[in-house]
């Protein structure tokens, strides 16, 4: 029905997350009624952040240059380390401007469903981090679900005896129902019930 160029189009698009089949076919036919210059400069921010966006050295964050900017900023509290799965959630954490200390992205959870082992992950270079460079705190921001749940598990372990280990609140979000809560976001937000 489509031409092979079209039909290039939309199965490329749906390899995006969150992106299906109706999603796709909307964003071919935008892109084909735009200019060509504007469709252009689409491919080549893409081309450009393949090419130039690297990960940190030091924390595992996009960056262009070796070390990223939060590294790299003598103002953060230097021991203190928030893990995160990855680079999208240490933006998440970042727009709070609750956290001034530094990062580290694993790269993933654990899930040995998936194949995704310790060694898959960036645990041996976080576990260096805080061997040699004084942290006395690391926040563990892994995801509230049932992978992040056992890496952030294993994490601790890990940890346990070289630094204190915190990990990230849980609870009821701002603006919800308890009718339509989980048992289980209901039960850590009675846990972690605090004073008023």
């Amino acid at each position: 029905m489509l031409s092979p160029a079209v039909e290039n189009l939309v199965a490329q698009l749906t390899r995006l997350p969150g992106v299906g089949t109706r999603t796709a076919h909307r964003l071919a036919f935008h892109l084909l009624r735009v200019p060509r210059d504007e469709a252009q400069a689409l491919a080549a921010a893409i081309d450009e952040v393949k090419e130039r966006v690297r990960f940190c050295s030091e924390c595992g964050n996009l960056t262009e240059e070796e070390r990223c900017a939060i590294c790299r900023d003598e103002r953060r509290d230097r021991t203190l380390v928030c893990v995160v799965e990855q680079p999208a959630d240490l933006v998440s954490l970042e727009r709070t401007h609750e956290y001034r200390g530094l990062y580290h992205v694993l790269g993933g959870s654990l899930s040995p469903i998936d194949g995704v082992e310790p060694e898959h992950l960036r645990i041996d270079e976080l576990l260096g981090r805080v061997d040699r460079n004084g942290i006395e705190e690391v926040v563990l921001a892994t995801n509230p679900n049932m992978t992040g749940e056992a890496t952030a598990a294993y994490l601790a372990d890990r940890l346990r005896g070289r630094v204190r280990v915190t990990r990230l609140a849980s609870g009821l979000p701002v603006g919800g129902d308890l009718e339509y809560a989980d048992e289980v976001t209901l039960g850590r937000a009675l846990s972690g019930r605090r004073e008023m």
